[in-house]
């Protein structure tokens, strides 16, 4: 069985067609999936649909490409979300430097939160970055996120950074970009990062993975990254499946 470790549910795209999106999931044997908080204000859309399925878990937090007009979240806001028997997990947090200019002292305060509301919950942090990894990996170091762990989701760094990320008890998760064909250095990263600290996701509606690239992902299509990722690495899909689903459950100990 596969699961997706990262995807978001609330979105229009998805959220218009559940019901075919959840049979997809069925009919590919992804068992389980993780949809993840953006937004304050989507926060309850986030929580609805885990609360309606069984095998659907959710994160709490926001997105630090998020711009909010009214007011960060604060460290008791993010708590009491987080204070729910369906949220598995702090994110997604981060760092992003792609599309915003500095000064950006305000996102890495944000991240700075999140990583104190997940060692106050226990709850492990999906991470986000972004054209930013040395402040990424300085700031985990710096509040020690190595307490709780968690996830570096949508992968698409170096060797190093991967290195860097599970010496602070995190794993490494495999979007569809894997699949890309110019995603060379990202493929000889997922040949070389343990088994035992690997993750699959969509990352959906976003990124979709070949064969279907261009168009609407979703949670049933992260199969074709555990094939990918099998083929590069020459072991059998079963082997992938096996270890991520594992390390899902590891992680997020919150699900059982």
């Amino acid at each position: 069985m596969f699961i997706d470790s990262h995807c978001h549910l609330d979105f229009p795209e998805l959220e218009a067609d559940r019901a075919n999106v959840l049979a997809l999931m069925r009919s590919n044997a992804v068992t389980h999936a993780l949809t993840i908080s953006t937004t304050l204000k989507s926060f309850p859309a986030v929580r609805a649909v885990a609360e309606a399925n069984d095998n659907i878990w959710c994160s709490a937090g926001v997105h630090p490409d998020e711009q909010v007009d009214d007011h960060e979240a604060s460290l008791e806001e993010l708590l009491a979300l987080a204070d729910h028997p369906k949220v598995v997990a702090i994110g997604e947090t981060g760092l992003d430097y792609y599309r915003l200019p500095e000064p950006l002292d305000w996102q890495r305060e944000r991240f700075r939160l999140h990583i104190r509301a997940a060692k106050l919950t226990g709850k492990p942090l999906v991470i986000h970055t972004r054209n930013s990894h040395a402040d990424t990996l300085r700031i985990m170091r710096e509040e020690d996120a190595a307490v709780v762990g968690g996830v570096m989701h949508c992968f698409t760094e170096t060797q190093s950074v991967a290195d860097a990320a599970i010496g602070m008890n995190f794993y490494i998760s495999f979007s569809g970009i894997v699949t890309f064909k110019n995603a060379k250095e990202l493929k000889e990263v997922a040949k070389t990062v343990p088994l035992d600290r690997m993750l699959i996701e969509t990352d959906s509606p976003y990124l979709a993975p070949a064969p279907y690239r261009g168009k609407m992902n979703q949670p049933g299509y992260v199969k074709y990254v555990a094939e990918h990722i099998a083929e590069l690495r020459g072991i059998s899909v079963e082997q992938v499946a096996e270890a991520t689903t594992r390390n899902f459950f590891s992680l997020f100990k919150h699900t059982n």
